[in-house]
């Protein structure tokens, strides 16, 4: 942060009408303060765990409590009260404590389970780091938890082979096949056949009705128990574990381990012709415990949610990586990890069909039922999530969030093609509909029709929606009085009333987190200027209209507003979270030659003629002063950064950790 007199004086201009955009914004932000506290009074406990939750009988749940307060740290960043974040952090305490007394924890972090349910669970925690890097207790935290992956004492890495070593891996290192729920796997578990076999190939398996048989049962058991050893490709995601340490520190070692573990997924791939294997067997051998497949690991390919999963967890570990590679001295970061993402979405696109999401029988049809409404039954462009031993199968739409942060991390024209592909063929999806789900994502096509400049009034519509959102979510809690003798696990979830989605959109223009373990990235970042804390100040109302170029030479349009007839405000703007983008220029756009407010015997202020002024910025953020019933339209020239990436305001680095300059980039 540089001292204020060191910052130009960004122009703004009086306003003669107030957005209704803006209205709306700085309303969702009153409401969402409203909604939190409601759910905190009627679901937690003095010490911020959640009531009524039951007891837990195998390792799955984790992920339960602590979702339903995901997005209240990324809240707070956006401009949320002081008050969210004491709350995210005491609710943290209080179901990390309840986790713990029913044996889920260990050292605060969950024992053994998949990553694409840690990665679930870990949102809540990246956010509140993020959220607020200068706390010790998340920053001593956030190094314990990544050393559980970097030192291979605790059993999870094996370094000589490049391996994460079980799908079930934690805090008590590789945990032994996938728990006792699933010793046998009979046609009885109704919950699950919608996914169907979840491995192919067994002898006199070939259809969930061969599950009846009681041997047929024990043998998928035994099989599956049995072949969960060694990594599997949802492990990718462990990736931001060590990399939100890393932005602490910027310790060397953590971000090589991020670097080696993910190029160890892309050799394997290339071995493979290109396309990402889900399965390694503790030997080092993709396949070496599926007969040879590259197909066919614990939420792989196969089973249960392929594209779904793996393509996640991909996409996020290869962004880690390409994110840890721009601290490396050398001219530019490499986004070559996104070729990963990039040949999977390619292969499946290969083999899309045209039809009726309504007329298959896609595994996960039901959100897309209620995402896609009557657009379901047109024809659609779908492609197979999964592939067993007949081949691909399990044909539904592509899931946005996928294409569009492949695009929005490199800005590369080639993945904007793939992007517009898939919306193009996605009947509806650059309609605002009003849904939502826990991952509260989906919206991304019709806000980026409007960062075409092609859907003008998407903010108010989005911000309607989300206000709507809000609003029903609120109403559940009035309909559905919790019974802790019947009350699911999921309902807490289901009921959260905090919504970011459409403001992560339009204030810092960056699609919502990825829900299987993203960290908190963004193309603009706010600070207080006056309270000297995260997020837009209160009054003030953002809008980034436009994201143009590419990390090597970026350009954000955005618009600043002061809703308030009477306070000045201040706010500082910078591209970027975590300092991996600095300002080379700045242009405001404004009027010159007006009168304001003008004598009291005229009916109205003289508009002026529009102008713009470029202001020299050369470091990391802008301060911009916003009078009273003013507005700041701007444009931010970034490129990257001279210094890697940090946690905004964390505790000083060891000297051994210190961010060195990046080769080819000035001063």
């Amino acid at each position: 942060m540089t001292d204020d007199t060191a910052h130009p004086r960004v122009p703004t201009t009086p306003l003669a009408e107030v957005p209704a955009w803006a209205v709306l914004e700085r309303r969702l932000f009153d409401a969402t303060e409203e909604a939190w506290r409601l759910f905190a009074r009627r679901y937690c406990g003095p010490d911020g765990r959640i009531l009524h939750a039951g007891g837990f009988e195998h390792r799955d749940g984790v992920d339960d409590l602590y979702e339903p307060f995901f997005n209240w740290p990324a809240f707070y960043a956006l401009g949320g009260s002081d008050d969210v974040l004491d709350a995210a952090k005491h609710h943290f305490e209080g179901v990390t404590a309840q986790l713990t007394e029913a044996g889920m924890l260990t050292g605060e972090y969950e024992n053994g389970y998949d990553w694409f349910h840690q990665g679930e669970s870990l949102l809540f925690f990246y956010g509140l780091c993020a959220a607020d890097p200068g706390d010790e207790r998340f920053a001593e935290r956030a190094r314990r938890f990544a050393q559980l992956y970097t030192d291979p004492e605790h059993g999870n890495y094996d370094p000589a082979r490049n391996i994460v070593t079980a799908p079930h891996n934690g805090a008590l290192g590789p945990l032994p096949g996938l728990g006792t729920e699933w010793l046998t796997y009979p046609a009885s578990l109704d919950y699950m056949k919608a996914y169907g076999l979840p491995l192919h190939g067994l002898p006199g398996i070939t259809r969930w009705s061969d599950l009846e048989d009681p041997a047929h049962a024990q043998l998928m058991g035994d099989e599956l128990q049995r072949r969960a050893a060694g990594d599997t490709a949802v492990n990718l995601a462990a990736t931001s574990l060590v990399t939100n340490a890393w932005l602490y520190d910027g310790d060397a070692a953590s971000g090589a381990w991020v670097t080696r573990y993910v190029d160890g997924w892309r050799e394997r791939a290339a071995s493979s012709g290109g396309l990402m294997p889900d399965n390694v067997a503790p030997d080092g051998v993709v396949g070496g415990l599926h007969d040879g497949a590259w197909y066919g690991g614990h939420y792989g390919w196969t089973w249960p949610h392929g594209l779904h999963s793996v393509g996640m967890s991909t996409l996020i570990g290869a962004i880690n990586a390409s994110f840890v590679s721009g601290a490396v001295p050398g001219p530019a970061r490499d986004d070559g990890p996104l070729d990963l993402v990039r040949t999977m979405l390619d292969t499946v696109l290969e083999h899309a069909i045209t039809a009726p999401v309504t007329e298959t029988p896609f595994s996960l049809r039901g959100s897309w039922l209620d995402r896609l409404g009557p657009h379901a039954a047109e024809p659609a462009l779908l492609v197979p999530y999964r592939y067993g031993a007949e081949g691909w199968f399990d044909f539904g739409p592509v899931q946005l969030d996928l294409p569009t942060w492949l695009w929005w991390w490199t800005r590369d024209p080639r993945d904007r093609e793939r992007l517009d592909r898939v919306l193009d063929g996605t009947p509806g999806a650059r309609e605002v509909r009003p849904f939502r789900d826990k991952v509260e994502a989906g919206h991304e096509g019709p806000w980026l029709t409007f960062l075409d400049g092609a859907l003008p009034d998407y903010p108010e519509r989005a911000l309607s929606m989300a206000l709507g959102q809000l609003a029903r979510r609120v109403a559940v809690m009035d309909a559905e009085p919790v019974d802790p003798d019947t009350v699911h696990l999921h309902f807490w979830q289901r009921a959260n009333p905090v919504v970011t989605e459409v403001l992560g959109q339009l204030v810092t223009g960056t699609p919502q987190t990825l829900y299987n373990g993203g960290l908190p990235f963004a193309a603009v970042s706010y600070t207080d200027a006056d309270r000297s804390r995260p997020g837009l100040p209160p009054d003030v109302a953002a809008l980034v209209t436009r994201l143009d170029g590419d990390p090597r030479a970026g350009r954000v349009e955005l618009t600043l507003v002061n809703v308030s007839p009477t306070r000045a405000r201040r706010v500082r703007v910078r591209p970027g979270r975590f300092g991996e983008q600095r300002l080379t220029g700045v242009v405001a756009r404004g009027e010159s030659g007006g009168v304001y407010p003008g004598p009291s015997t005229a009916s109205a202020g003289r508009a002026g003629t529009p102008s713009s002024v470029s202001l020299p910025v050369d470091g990391g953020d802008v301060l911009v002063e916003l009078p009273p019933s003013h507005r700041a339209d701007l444009v931010l020239l970034t490129a990257p950064a001279t210094t890697a990436p940090r946690h905004a305001g964390a505790a000083p680095a060891h000297p051994e950790f210190q961010s060195q300059p990046r080769e080819g980039a000035s001063s």
